[in-house]
């Protein structure tokens, strides 16, 4: 198996993606998870833009790496300067790491309409730079910025640049699609060439996602013959952003058969992917191939039935081996294969006709609006119903709430809830920073004599969606609750013309299922 550097640049690339921003203490925590999954190169960001950059310079060099080579990024010496005293030149030999990233223009106009320098001028600056950081003793990775717009305009003096580059020391040639715009054939025939005038240099591809061929574009390239590829976990970037490691490096490994990270980290993609969204305070995309929750989620029951005789059937590769899993959702899609696998992996039936009952359940109920793909703890309480082996742990007699407004301007929401338990009658009034808060303490606080373990429960999610628009202020509207304990987190869903009554539908699901889970009853 041939060997592809997988050299990552979230910390700097990633960074420029519109909303995100990672403090010193989430670059420290991210490159040394990028080190534990064996990526070989971590850039770390351009040392002369702010005073966080070198801050996380200075603290890198206490972090102890096993596989991992951390990169400064920069550009070369400007026109005006010599290598010596070129201010951004001493910042990258100042962060005293192992390789340097400089970036140099190979298309022709920009030298001329933004350096405004002459042409042979920027092929000194560029061979100047690589020469003298390669004295200094550092590895140089030599970033061709605008490399395709520029072969297209001119290819002998882009091709120029990059032998001046290599003559004169870079380790690397990365060919840069900075602009995002080009098409995989394009990048294959450019990169093909290159490969070809620069006998025994290692090239590599740097790609940007405008054209949605960023992935694509950088699996060319190394079928083009580069043996080196750059890209952010995520695809987290400027604009459009950068091409998505989640997805190169699987597909480089999986599908056309290169060394990356190896299987063993290959295994933990997934858990890496999540953590840097989490570090990002970005909601995973749920769709991203191979490593997003829907990316080995079936809903159709023809597929389904498939897959349980045949896991090959509807599915690229095993899950597993990105570390992600499979999902079956339930929805009125399904067939009774959907629901049976459900009952069998909680150990509950493994027959036909139930599930057929089951099936005809959830359709009805998702004609009305409910979904029971993001709340499955819903789903286990409607299979317990189903199979007359439920029994509510109260019996509500009422509930109210009510909202006023207060003479200084306040607003204050009062709920009351009246049930019974065992017999015994409780009622309770609170209040909350809203109706459904409200309600929720109020229902909490009116059964926590009875069920202490209640107030483990936390809501950490509430969603509401109107299901049909066109009935106005009539239309019924659905809603998801997502709540946790200490070990578990469950999403149960409530549907009605009456968002308090919605609310309070998946309210009692979640208390319902955490009482039924703790008393181990769930699945009989």
């Amino acid at each position: 198996m041939q060997k592809i550097k997988i050299y990552d640049t979230t910390l700097r690339d990633g960074m420029q993606a519109e909303g995100v921003s990672f403090s010193v203490e989430d670059k420290l925590l991210i490159a040394r998870r990028l080190d534990e999954f064996g990526v070989d190169y971590v850039e770390g960001g351009y040392p002369l833009s702010n005073p966080k950059e070198e801050e996380f310079f200075h603290r890198i060099q206490e972090v102890p790496f096993k596989h991992a080579r951390i990169a400064a990024f920069g550009s070369t010496r400007r026109a005006a300067n010599t290598v010596e005293d070129d201010t951004g030149i001493r910042a990258l030999l100042a962060c005293n790491v192992p390789v340097v990233t400089i970036v140099g223009k190979t298309w022709d106009m920009h030298v001329t309409d933004v350096l405004r320098c002459s042409l042979e001028e920027n092929i000194a600056l560029c061979a100047d730079s690589t020469v003298y950081l390669k004295k200094q003793g550092r590895e140089v990775v030599f970033d061709a910025e605008h490399f395709f717009d520029g072969y297209k305009h001119n290819p002998a003096y882009a091709l120029k640049v990059l032998q001046a580059a290599a003559e004169a020391g870079a380790g690397t040639i990365c060919l840069c699609e900075t602009n995002g715009g080009a098409l995989p054939e394009d990048v294959f025939q450019i990169t093909r060439a290159v490969v070809s005038a620069l006998p025994g240099v290692t090239v590599g591809i740097h790609c940007h996602n405008d054209s949605d061929c960023a992935v694509a574009n950088s699996l060319a390239a190394v079928r083009a013959g580069a043996r080196h590829v750059q890209g952010t976990i995520n695809g987290l970037g400027e604009r459009t952003g950068n091409a998505n490691l989640c997805t190169i490096i699987p597909n480089l490994s999986l599908k056309m058969g290169f060394e990356t990270v190896g299987a063993d980290n290959l295994r933990s993609l997934t858990e890496l992917s999540r953590f840097a969204y989490e570090v990002a305070n970005l909601p995973p995309a749920s769709h991203m191939p191979y490593v997003g929750e829907s990316a080995f989620a079936h809903k159709a029951g023809l597929h389904i039935d498939a897959l349980r005789k045949n896991q090959k059937t509807y599915e690229h590769i095993s899950p597993e081996l990105v570390g992600n899993e499979r999902r079956f959702l339930i929805s009125e899609l399904s067939g009774s294969s959907n629901v049976l696998d459900k009952l069998e992996k909680k150990k509950m039936i493994s027959d036909r006709a139930v599930a057929r009952v089951i099936l005809q359940k959830v359709q009805d109920l998702e004609n009305e609006g409910y979904q029971f793909e993001t709340a499955e703890a819903s789903f286990d309480i409607l299979v317990k119903k189903a199979m007359g082996s439920y029994t509510p742990s109260f019996e509500l007699i009422k509930y109210h709430v009510d909202v006023e407004r207060s003479e200084l301007g306040r607003m204050v929401t009062e709920a009351s809830v009246k049930l019974a338990v065992d017999g015994r009658i409780e009622h309770v009034v609170s209040e909350g920073d809203g109706p459904v808060n409200a309600l929720d303490v109020a229902l909490r606080k009116a059964m926590e004599a009875f069920y202490p373990n209640i107030k483990e429960i936390s809501l950490v999610d509430y969603k509401v969606r109107v299901v049909n628009a066109r009935a106005g202020t009539a239309a019924r509207v659905r809603v998801v609750i997502e709540s946790r304990d200490a070990q578990d987190m469950w999403g149960t869903v409530g549907v009605s013309e009456n968002i308090i009554e919605a609310s309070w539908l998946a309210l009692v699901d979640s208390v319902e299922y955490k009482l039924l889970k703790d008393a181990g009853t769930l699945n009989e």
